[in-house]
């Protein structure tokens, strides 16, 4: 597979990878809850600008893993570096905390406050002077996630959306060089979510690094650059997003019957072994015709892993076997169909796979 370390969806200007600073990492992390084992031996690497995605099933160890970045959970094993520091150090923790900001479970605001006054409380709270200039910041927070003319409005008329980014204003207040959201757009509508997507490119133009974690894929790959897939605390793949989906491109062709399909098949398989002209060919399978598009007889098409431009030279080759394909479509592979791929029924067995 690959190496390919480019960006996906944020835009960023090239940089040499060596240069960039490593702003979270975490190595051999391991937690066990009696002879339960939420994570186990986790290494993470978030680099400065990444909007990061940690992806997996339900009970993968996403929150417990978040938890222990942050102090709040102490890992049995293993290490956690925040900006350079160790997050387990008490004598370091303190002033590397005030770099990060996070929502970890769903914040909790006063509903009949506005949302103005509930950040000026919050300000408190977190030892920041009821001053001028923290009013300021507050107003800054506001406008960070769009709220600033309807700070006046008590909390309890918000949207479910409104709620989330006043959640995520909170997390900013500190003006953070780092934010962690957790799931930030559970239970949020079609618009709310949207929303969520377009405030977390908003923070990735502004210069503060993301990590986001969330089950919703599609989301996860509108906004990311890089993320890592974790199954029962093990670590599966991490990567950039760009090299992960690159991986599954190439092209459908379908056919007016099964027979047909079949014969295609037997064919590209005998060019691929026997003619030194077609050794480029690889990864020739009959797979499910993807949902939403037409399905030819049979429900299935032929896939073959090549650059498309290699397209015509699968056809012609077919073509002089007497063999047409009633649609040629190029394939991309997008993060869900990697999703399941990597986190099948069964643990894996294997070292995870790196993209970076």
């Amino acid at each position: 597979m690959s190496s390919i370390e480019e960006v996906g969806s944020i835009e960023q200007p090239a940089q040499d990878t060596a240069d960039i600073e490593v702003v979270l990492s975490t190595t051999g992390l391991t937690k066990h809850f009696g002879q339960r084992v939420a994570v186990n031996d986790l290494d993470l690497e978030v680099k400065r600008g990444d909007v990061f995605g940690l992806l997996g099933p339900n009970g993968s160890g996403k929150t417990t893993t978040i938890r222990m970045i942050f102090g709040l959970v102490r890992p049995n094993r293993g290490s956690v570096r925040l900006f350079g520091q160790d997050i387990l150090d008490a004598s370091d923790r303190r002033q590397t905390l005030k770099r990060t900001g996070a929502i970890i479970e769903q914040p909790t605001f006063y509903p009949f406050l506005s949302g103005r006054e509930n950040l000026r409380g919050i300000a408190t709270f977190c030892g920041m002077p009821d001053n001028r200039q923290t009013h300021q910041r507050v107003e800054e927070a506001l406008a960070q996630v769009g709220l600033l003319e309807r700070g006046k409005d008590a909390y309890k008329k918000y949207s479910f959306g409104m709620k989330q980014r006043l959640g995520i204003a909170a997390a900013l207040l500190n003006q953070p060089e780092l934010i962690v959201l957790d799931e930030p757009t559970n239970g949020l509508d079609p618009a709310g979510v949207v929303e969520i997507r377009q405030l977390i490119r908003q923070l990735a133009q502004q210069g503060i690094t993301v990590l986001l974690s969330s089950h919703l894929l599609y989301e996860v790959q509108q906004v990311c650059n890089r993320v890592a897939i974790i199954k029962l605390g093990n670590l599966l793949y991490q990567g950039t997003v760009q090299s992960m989906l690159a991986n599954g491109q190439g092209m459908t062709f379908s056919f007016l019957s099964p027979e047909m399909l079949q014969q295609a098949y037997t064919t590209l398989q005998t060019a691929a072994s026997t003619n030194e002209q077609f050794q480029w060919l690889q990864d020739i399978h009959i797979v499910p015709a993807e949902q939403g598009l037409w399905s030819p007889p049979g429900g299935q098409v032929l896939r073959v892993h090549i650059p498309v431009e290699r397209g015509m030279e699968i056809n012609r080759l077919l073509a002089e076997e007497g063999i047409y394909a009633t649609e040629i479509r190029q394939h991309q592979s997008n993060l869900e169909q990697v999703f399941l791929e990597v986190t099948g029924p069964t643990p894996p067995q294997v070292a995870p796979v790196s993209f970076s």
